[in-house]
């Protein structure tokens, strides 16, 4: 098991929830047959903790993540041949719930992203903060970035010339994305007042990287003080970008290079949620619309 994790980590450059996720799944099954090794477990085995696992009211999508670092796992055990074969292969999940993603309008985008300039302010906070916390909102918009690719941004990464970042993906897979103005001019607005030239891009009161779960808590913080009536997270603004894109014209396939997905199937979720844009097009185009 700590392999495999320094293998997700150092190889497959996964972000540290989604290793964290993967080894309590991992965990999981142990508990759930401590009498088995990982050699010794069989397809009944799995087929016993999907049945266990759905009795105790776990959401589908649990279950297959939970199914999903279980398989990377025994691909990794295969891999290395410390197992004959994965036995997972043998085992049937139940279907995906098909929800559509939540994001948010427009109006309250400009809402969210003008709030540190109001809310901080009151609040006397440093001004490289209140800067930093307009760039990273703006650069999430912007983008589409997940928050890990965020966070793990240098200032070396932001070309101002190009307006693009480089971004180290999934897999260790690297994209450029374009940045628009307000991103870049928020970029350049807080590395001015922090002083920042070279290293981690965002920091934190220590002048060290400013973490993933920091950011998360920062844009709750600041969803919250705009009352904002969404469970707005981090992933919700790459949900706007995305749906925002594809009402406007973008095609699908650009999208998906936006966004870093590996299958375009990932990215064909956000069709569903373009209906202003289907009205659009119905409206222009039947004669009796």
């Amino acid at each position: 098991m700590e392999g495999f994790c320094l293998h997700l980590e150092a190889e497959r450059n996964a972000s540290p929830r989604t290793i964290i996720n993967y080894r309590h799944a991992l965990e999981g099954f142990r508990a759930f047959r401590p009498d088995r090794t990982w050699r010794q477990a069989g397809a009944d085995d799995f087929r016993a903790y999907l049945f266990d696992l759905m009795k105790a009211g776990k959401a589908r999508s649990t279950i297959r993540l939970t199914f999903a670092a279980l398989r990377s796992f025994y691909r990794f055990l295969v891999e290395r041949r410390n197992v004959p074969a994965n036995p997972l292969v043998l085992v049937l999940l139940p279907k995906a719930e098909k929800k559509l993603p939540i994001h948010l309008t427009p109006v309250q985008i400009e809402t969210l992203l003008s709030s540190p300039l109001t809310i901080e302010k009151e609040k006397q906070a440093p001004a490289w903060m209140i800067h930093r916390d307009v760039a990273v909102l703006e650069t999430f918009y912007s983008s589409g970035m997940r928050l890990a690719e965020l966070a793990a941004l240098d200032v070396r990464d932001v070309d101002l010339v190009t307006e693009t970042a480089r971004v180290l993906g999934k897999g260790s897979k690297e994209r450029v994305v374009p940045l628009g103005r307000p991103a870049l001019d928020a970029i350049q607005k807080y590395r001015q007042a922090a002083n920042v030239h070279s290293g981690p891009l965002f920091l934190n009161k220590s002048r060290r990287r400013l973490g993933s779960r920091s950011i998360w808590l920062m844009m709750r913080k600041y969803v919250q003080a705009c009352g904002l009536q969404v469970p707005a997270t981090p992933h919700k603004l790459r949900h706007s970008f995305a749906t925002h894109l594809l009402d406007n014209g973008a095609d699908l396939r650009g999208v998906q290079t936006l966004l870093g997905h590996a299958s375009l199937s990932t990215t064909q979720i956000y069709t569903h949620v373009t209906t202003e844009r289907l009205k659009r097009a119905y409206k222009d185009a039947h004669p009796r619309a």
